[in-house]
Parts: structure tokens; sequence; C-alpha cells
């Protein structure tokens, strides 16, 4: 019988006590992956994450708490990571905010918070996992990112700005560690996947904005609010984006490096 693909690997995935983040963590889990969930989220749904990826077949998992606002709450979290199995396989950048508002009034504060979370966190992280995979020759970046790395939308000022740039971040990152380790060690690798409507928290403010225009009708609203942009008019469960994660995160796909691959049922091809 052969063993997990991932099996003696670790994996911190950011963001991951829910939705999209969990569900990587999950399916990581279930290739045998040691899994390092991190979240601000309150101790029970610590616990509840921490209970899904042991039973989905973890040999181990840790919560950590820690405020991807503040550099020096990443270094902790990453020494934390790093010295709990001794190295650091894998990082998910998967955590992620989120405000709606023109440019003209996006409160300074919101920028600074939403660039911080969801583009300066990714750095931090990578600049401090990367050494190791780099020695061992084996390493997976994969960020979370969006369609809106990849096109626009309005309101979405700081939001748009930081998926590009971790878009860009990833593709810098990629030429660094392309020619590093070999297909039999799986080599260093980073990747983008940029999901279109995803069935997360986050959106939930849009759906309900959309359901009370058609009477308090969510379902109507969902299909408003997918009509707009999304041409399949369906929506993407966490557990696909867990799956396209785990898929960059296998030995064999050392040479997909640098990609941004859209799960957005044809958002991006318009």
């Amino acid at each position: 019988m052969t063993s997990p693909s991932l099996h003696g690997r670790t994996a911190l995935v950011t963001g991951s006590a829910q939705g999209i983040g969990l569900a990587i963590a999950t399916r990581l889990a279930q290739d045998g992956a040691r899994i390092v969930l991190h979240d601000v989220a309150p101790p029970e749904q610590a616990q509840e994450a921490l209970a899904v990826v042991r039973a989905a077949g973890a040999p181990d998992a840790l919560y950590l708490r820690r405020d991807l606002r503040d550099p020096a709450e990443i270094e902790r979290l990453m020494a934390e990571s790093i010295a709990w199995q001794g190295q650091l396989d894998i990082v998910v950048n998967n955590a992620g905010i989120q405000f709606t508002a023109p440019i003209v009034d996006m409160p300074p504060e919101r920028w600074d918070a939403i660039l911080a979370v969801n583009l300066s966190s990714a750095f931090h992280t990578m600049r401090l996992a990367l050494p190791g995979m780099l020695s061992r020759g084996y390493g997976r970046i994969v960020n979370i990112a969006s369609v809106h790395g990849m096109v626009a939308s309005a309101q979405k000022g700081p939001y748009v700005a930081a998926k590009f740039g971790l878009v860009g971040l990833t593709r810098v990152a990629a030429l660094e560690c392309a020619a590093v380790g070999s297909s039999q060690s799986g080599g260093v690798t980073a990747n983008c996947i940029a999901p279109g409507w995803t069935e997360t928290a986050l959106i939930q403010p849009q759906i309900a904005a959309r359901a009370e225009q058609h009477g308090g009708d969510r379902s109507a609203g969902i299909k408003d609010l997918l009509r707009e942009k999304q041409p399949s008019h369906r929506m993407s469960a966490p557990s696909e984006i867990g799956e396209v994660a785990t898929m960059l995160c296998q030995p064999w796909a050392h040479n997909i490096n640098g990609i941004t691959l859209p799960v957005d049922g044809g958002w991006t091809a318009q």
C-alpha cells in the first residue's frame, strides 16, 4: 500500500478556520500532510477546525492565532510553524479581508489593513518559509489570489491592488525558485489560484445586498450576482479550490510554476 502523496510534509494554511482555507487544509490532510491552521477565530471555532483536519487524516495538527496586519505577529507565526515539526514544506496564503467603497470614499485605514493582510502577509510568510524549502529542494507556495488579481471591479480598489500585487509577487518567487531541486525532489514552486464567485463568508454581504433587491430572495440574489460576471452562473464550492491547491502541491507538479489558475466559470475568459 502506497503512502499518501504528502506524507511527511507540513503545511501552513492561513485563514483556515473556515471557508476556502479550511477546505484546502482538509484536502491536504487527506493526502497525509501535517497541518498548521491559522486564523483569528474564537476558540470553539478553532477546535472545530482542528477536529475536521484530524478526521480527514492529518497525522498531527496545530492551531495558531496571529494577527497578519502585524509583521511581528507573522514572524512569531512562522517561527512557531517551522519549530513545530522542524520544517515547513507548504505555505498556502489564503487569509483575506474585504471592504467595498469608491476610491474617493475609501477609509485610509481600510486600505492599509487590506494591503497588510492580503498582500504584505504573503511576502512575509514567503520570505521566512522559502529558505528551508530551497535547502531541501521541495517546497510549495500557493497564494489564493482572485479573479480580481486579473481583472478589476469598481469599489474594490485596495482588494484589487492587493490581488494584482500578489500575482506579481508570486511570479517573482517562481522565477527565483525555478532551478532549485529536481523532478525527484519535487522542486520549489510558487503559484496562484484565482477563484471567482465561491460560497464563502467573505461574499455574504454582497449576496445579502442583492437578495434585498429581490425582496429577500437569496437564490435570486445569487443568480443576479453571478449573471453579471460569471458565465457558468454557478458558484464554486470551497472544496473545489481545495482540490486545485492540493494538485499544485504534488511532487509531480514541479514544472507548474508561476501560473495564476482561474477557477471562475469563464469570468476572466471574457
